[in-house]
């Protein structure tokens, strides 16, 4: 079950219980957060949704902007270079930058475990093996003189294919600004144009980028 979280009115989450317990222990979250289930008909609590005891208030609570200040409650993206992501890339013709993406995905699955990023390039991977193979078919039929003019179907996966490729990066795009502007506010803005013709190495750079703010985060924090 994953509970959604609400502070002065910003929403946080999804959070299992367990991510309740620890963001808690990390203060993170508070115990006067409030909380709320897909069903459950009324907001409560933190606290009641854990089982544990409101303390006393104190005197002046202190709010840290969710997860940023010790940049520890969210797993690390990949911290592979962009440009050996865009080296291996090229030495593989194309192969490692569609792994690639599912690894990104698939860490962000690990962070939002609702999002469909993760889907969507796996369908369209799945769409582009195929593609593959239908035009590898038409190829040897042609060869052959048996096959017709035009690879209809071939072309249709090829267009499902695009669509649902671009579908899997804008709605990456879309999420990460979502996360990085509110959990983890790193002020993350991610252009159209480099999303569209570069999403796998562009990504990758900012997720260098947010790694190296979240390690002096660290730092920062052993070294008071």
């Amino acid at each position: 079950m994953h509970y959604q979280v609400s502070r002065n009115g910003q929403m946080y989450g999804p959070y299992t219980l367990e991510d309740l317990q620890r963001y808690v222990a990390s203060g993170n979250v508070l115990l006067t957060d409030l909380a709320k289930s897909e069903g459950m008909a009324d907001w409560l609590p933190v606290a009641q949704i854990i089982g544990t005891q409101i303390p006393q208030p104190p005197a002046e609570p202190t709010a840290q902007p969710y997860a940023a200040a010790s940049g520890l409650a969210y797993p690390d993206p990949p911290d592979l270079s962009w440009g050996l992501v865009l080296l291996f890339d090229i030495l593989t013709c194309g192969v490692f930058g569609l792994v690639w993406s599912l690894v990104q995905a698939a860490w962000f699955q690990k962070i939002r475990p609702t999002s469909k990023v993760l889907t969507f390039y796996i369908i369209a991977g799945v769409l582009g093996i195929t593609n593959l193979g239908q035009t590898a078919l038409v190829f040897n039929m042609s060869f052959h003189h048996t096959a017709p003019s035009h690879n209809f179907v071939g072309n249709f996966i090829g267009l499902a294919t695009w669509v649902v490729s671009l579908l899997a990066r804008f709605t990456f795009r879309s999420e990460l600004e979502q996360h990085y502007n509110g959990p983890e506010p790193v002020g993350l803005r991610l252009g159209f144009l480099m999303t569209f013709f570069f999403s796998v190495y562009y990504f990758q750079y900012h997720f260098n980028r947010i790694n190296q703010i979240k390690l002096a985060l660290r730092y920062r924090g052993t070294a008071v």
